[in-house]
């Protein structure tokens, strides 16, 4: 084999890798605003599930949470009498998408925070709900802050997909240990997915920039 048939698999596993980078992304940013709105609540109940959430996910390690989702919750689940086994697929999304999630629960909070009192007093000022507090003064003007690091959470994300190939998912690390194994031509097949990923990188990277850019535009336009 050479590179140009390493490329099969690999491009096999790219498609993987990219549903996988996209579901958890996606579902990561729920994740971010659900706890971190939450963590800031004055429901005690609803701080406590947030507070607890943020510090387990971002305490413990990926892997260890991939592997607790895969391999421990269906033990558990066979212990209570419930069904809890995953296809890798769904373990993998949910792992990638909790951690990211616990990351970006604390960007959310912290720019949410960051949005001058001045602003909340006027609000109140005005008979402003708590709610209407978060959602039309607070958040609007806290999501173009929070872009830039949700972009690096999201390249970060990318790159620890690779740790689903432990769980036997045929993502782009995954194919390249198998080509590795078959033909032993580890300079080859690692180099290239080196630059695939990279590559993904780049990309990634440019699609959040023009979101940002986006956000940064809706931003003025409600000025």
């Amino acid at each position: 084999m050479d590179w140009i048939s390493y490329s099969v698999p690999l491009l096999e596993g790219a498609w993987v890798t990219t549903q996988l980078t996209v579901y958890s992304t996606i579902f990561g940013a729920f994740f971010s605003f659900a706890f971190g709105i939450g963590k800031l609540s004055h429901n005690w109940a609803i701080k406590g599930i947030s507070i607890g959430f943020i510090e387990v996910f971002r305490g413990t390690s990926l892997l260890v949470q991939l592997f607790w989702l895969y391999f421990a919750l269906p033990v558990f689940g066979q212990m209570v009498g419930i069904d809890l086994r995953f296809p890798p697929v769904v373990a993998g999304t949910l792992a990638l998408s909790l951690n990211i999630g616990a990351y970006g629960a604390e960007v959310v909070r912290g720019a949410i925070q960051a949005v001058p009192a001045s602003q909340h007093e006027a609000a109140k000022a005005l008979d402003f709900t708590p709610r209407q507090v978060m959602w039309r003064i607070a958040l609007p003007q806290a999501i173009p802050e929070m872009m830039p690091s949700f972009g690096n959470l999201a390249v970060q994300n990318l790159k620890d997909t690779a740790l689903v190939s432990l769980i036997s998912l045929g993502d782009m690390a995954f194919r390249a240990e198998q080509i590795r194994n078959f033909t032993q031509d580890s300079v080859t097949v690692y180099t290239l997915l080196l630059f695939m990923y990279f590559g993904m990188a780049l990309v990634l990277t440019a699609i959040m920039k023009l979101l940002e850019r986006s956000v940064g535009r809706w931003r003025a336009g409600r000025v």
